[in-house]
């Protein structure tokens, strides 16, 4: 009982919508072992060319097969409610790991890569319990660089989304036009601050281009490894 009370989430079985697909399963199966019955006994005593009609009995038992394979959600949708006020405390909540990785930078922009980084750090989950990787297997040194970079932008940019409630905690989304609704009903002071955040923004962009433009993975390269903490951070 105490886990059941506790649960975080309800599911529920969505009972129209799960009737309606077991109908149009049903139909859809039917019409299926029609077809293929029509094929076999056609094949077997039926005068039509061999080779033309084994390939298409072979084919319509594939996708057949593929259909089967494919009803097993539909047989019977759930629709999931989140239970927020079974959450624990912050002190009670387990520490959580974001592993984030990236292979060369020619092929996957290092900035792109670095919005992923600063979205993962500023999960709205408490700091002291959330720690965020960055593998890099192409061991090139301006990711090393631009990691460094996204961690003193971080300094200004989380307290901005927490003092806020910045929602949409990538920057690139934030300050493009698809984050424009966060900006509706502001007031003057956060204006102000969302202006200074975005030329921040911007000079953090444009260090980070410059830097690893051109750059590539390294293939002989010795491990390498850095741990950083936030606060040794200064802009």
């Amino acid at each position: 009982m105490a886990a059941a009370t506790m649960s975080l989430n309800s599911c529920s079985v969505q009972q129209p919508r799960a009737a309606a697909q077991r109908l149009h399963m049903l139909l859809h199966f039917t019409a299926t072992v029609a077809i293929l019955y029509y094929r076999i006994t056609n094949l077997i005593h039926g005068d039509v060319p061999t080779l033309p009609w084994v390939l298409m009995t072979v084919s319509e038992f594939i996708f057949s097969f593929i259909w089967f394979l494919t009803q097993a959600f539909r047989w019977r949708p759930v629709a999931r409610t989140v239970a927020l006020h079974n959450l624990p405390d912050d002190d009670q909540l387990p520490k959580v790991d974001v592993f984030i990785c990236t292979a060369d930078p020619s092929k996957e922009p290092t900035v792109e890569v670095m919005n992923t980084v600063l979205s993962a750090m500023g999960l709205d989950y408490p700091s002291e319990k959330l720690a965020v990787y960055l593998s890099d297997d192409g061991g090139a040194p301006s990711t090393v660089y631009a990691m460094k970079e996204a961690c003193s932008f971080a300094k200004e940019w989380l307290p901005f989304c927490r003092k806020y409630g910045v929602k949409s905690r990538c920057p690139e989304w934030f300050f493009s036009s698809y984050g424009h609704d966060e900006l509706l009903f502001r007031s003057q002071e956060f204006e102000e601050d969302e202006h200074n955040m975005k030329l921040a923004y911007e000079q953090f962009k444009e260090n980070v281009e410059r830097k690893t433009n051109g750059a590539s993975a390294v293939n002989d390269r010795p491990p390498h490894i850095e741990v950083w903490f936030l606060d040794s951070f200064q802009r």
